[in-house]
């Protein structure tokens, strides 16, 4: 089996066994997994013995599940499921997703057999394995959607071990906390996003999808070299002439609802996933429901740091809802009708992105502005463009090639001397390497909410980064926030000035200091627009209610 070293960095983290190079289940466990293939389960207690004897089966015995976990899945499946409801999930479900869970190892042999993908005519090879993606090691993994669901099916029944998950600060992704938060404080909330993952696998075992998603770490080096765009400094944002990017609000609808392709901001926690398998029923939560091939990317990747992000593509979305937090209710079915790709995934771009967690005053300081608006330019810089730069240059037998922050343009070098101040002029596919930032940026109050963020602030700091990554436009959604009900109005205005993001950055900085210092306490849009009138901008003030 080929791509062991990927083989070896994941293998204690999942529940399958290697001997002489073939992945298997042990024999107890294929014939645990064959008798809920034959329907002999029908209740929750059955389905909870039945768990119980899969993990004594791979001696997880001793590594205890969340406390109520029994009582949260008999409580599910015995008393809030309806009858009919029932019958289907134990006649129909459970039996095709024991059937799945034991294709598990073939399903990993054959994706190790396939996982390495050749790009660019057969010139080079990106390494797609399932592996540990660890922190500060940039790569990218790709998944197909069956392996997904049986990776998911695991953790249905609780059979990933503990191993040194909390060690590598990976996410627990057995669903036992999930259930036992249910039991142990009951609210609809807990209810309904399970009802969310057991919808999923109704779709998946009735009809299993087809397509790939594709699971990206991506890193800001802290110190640059030839390759990657290192972790900017507080100069790079002040000196940038980078126009800003157009700015569209909209007020009510939902971020996921987005037609236009635009990458969607995950707010994310640290940990990927936040809180979806406990009791976390916020913006992130929502989207791993509703989403649910999102949680295999808590398999095998650690926390992010601060210069850090994870781009997810191609995820399907399953599941209707209505409300948000303690209102969530799954509300159906959805049918995504997302176009596919040339790699196979659904053209649903999310990037997960971090904020600062209740930042109080702290974040009006310049090293906190700093961190917030490199780890936004992290998740949405596209950073393959620059590398394939690169790559041609040395094809073409250049020494280097150095990358102009201030003006995003490429520069040849040989032995330390500018040969040409922009190659994007001169390479004949220019435009077919721009390809990755065509998408616009779908976000909103990133950081704010439970996380305690000013979302006047945080909306300009994605701003800032959005239009530094040269993203074409950025469409905020404001969910009604008062703070922001003239956002709109002061984007037009300060477009209309063709401020660069070095400008707004400068502002935002000059907004930050006095705001430290006591010297203002309106938000930031309040401050901005007499601040520049008493500057002499030359220009009217819209009419602001």
């Amino acid at each position: 089996m080929g791509n062991r070293e990927d083989l070896r960095s994941i293998l204690p983290y999942l529940p399958v066994v290697i001997r002489s190079s073939s992945l298997f289940w042990p024999s107890q466990v294929v014939e645990a997994l064959r008798e809920l293939g034959k329907g002999r389960v029908d209740s929750g207690e059955l389905l909870v013995n039945a768990i119980s004897d899969l993990r004594n089966s791979l001696s997880l015995s001793s590594e205890p599940l969340a406390p109520s976990t029994s009582h949260g899945y008999a409580f599910f499946f015995d008393e809030l499921m309806s009858e009919d409801e029932s019958r289907i999930w134990f006649e129909e479900v459970v039996p095709a997703l024991g059937n799945l869970v034991l294709r598990l190892p073939s399903l990993l042999e054959t994706h190790y057999e396939n996982a390495d993908m050749v790009i660019d005519g057969g010139e080079g090879v990106v390494r797609t394995g399932l592996r540990l993606l660890d922190s500060q090691e940039a790569g990218i993994v790709f998944l197909n959607q069956e392996l997904i669901a049986a990776l998911l099916g695991c953790s249905f029944f609780c059979l990933f071990p503990y191993y040194d998950r909390y060690g590598k600060n990976l996410q627990m992704i057995n669903f036992d906390e999930l259930f036992a938060s249910l039991y142990d404080g009951y609210s609809q909330k807990q209810e309904n996003k399970i009802r969310c993952i057991v919808h999923y696998f109704q779709r998946i075992t009735s009809d299993m999808p087809k397509g790939v998603v594709s699971f990206e770490r991506k890193v800001l080096p802290l110190e640059g070299d030839p390759v990657h765009i290192c972790y900017p400094n507080d100069n790079f944002w002040s000196s940038s002439v980078i126009p800003l990017c157009k700015f569209e609000v909209h007020s009510s609808e939902l971020i996921e609802d987005q037609s236009s392709g635009a990458v969607e901001v995950d707010f994310a926690n640290k940990y990927l996933g936040g809180g979806a398998l406990r009791r976390g029923c916020v913006q992130e939560e929502i989207r791993f429901m509703i989403s649910p091939e999102l949680i295999a990317g808590m398999l095998f990747l650690p926390s992010m740091a601060d210069n850090e992000a994870i781009d997810i593509v191609g995820v399907e979305r399953f599941s209707s809802y209505t409300g948000y937090a303690s209102s969530f209710r799954f509300s159906g079915d959805y049918v995504d009708e997302r176009d596919i790709d040339t790699l196979g995934r659904r053209k649903t771009r999310i990037v997960a992105i971090d904020a600062l967690c209740s930042p109080g005053m702290r974040q009006y300081r310049a090293n906190f502005l700093l961190r917030e608006t490199n780890k936004a330019f992290c998740g949405f810089l596209y950073q393959p463009k620059y590398q394939q730069y690169q790559k041609i240059l040395l094809e073409n037998g250049c020494s280097s090639v150095l990358f102009d922050a201030s003006t995003s343009t490429y520069m040849e070098t040989c032995e330390g001397k500018i040969l040409n101040p922009d190659i994007r002029n001169s390479q004949n596919d220019y435009h077919r390497m721009e390809r990755g930032n065509d998408f616009g940026v779908a976000t909103g109050n990133w950081g704010c909410g439970a996380f305690g963020g000013d979302p006047e602030v945080k909306t300009i700091i994605q701003w800032l980064a959005a239009s530094q990554a040269r993203r074409p436009f950025i469409a905020y959604y404001t969910f009604g926030l008062e703070a922001l009900q003239n956002l709109d109005k002061v984007a037009r205005w300060i477009l209309s000035q063709r401020w660069t993001v070095g400008d707004l950055w400068n502002m935002l900085i000059e907004y930050s200091t006095k705001r430290s210092k006591g010297e203002t306490n309106v938000g930031f849009l309040q401050w901005l627009l007499p601040s520049i009138y008493g500057r002499g901008a030359g220009m009217d003030l819209p009419n602001m209610p």
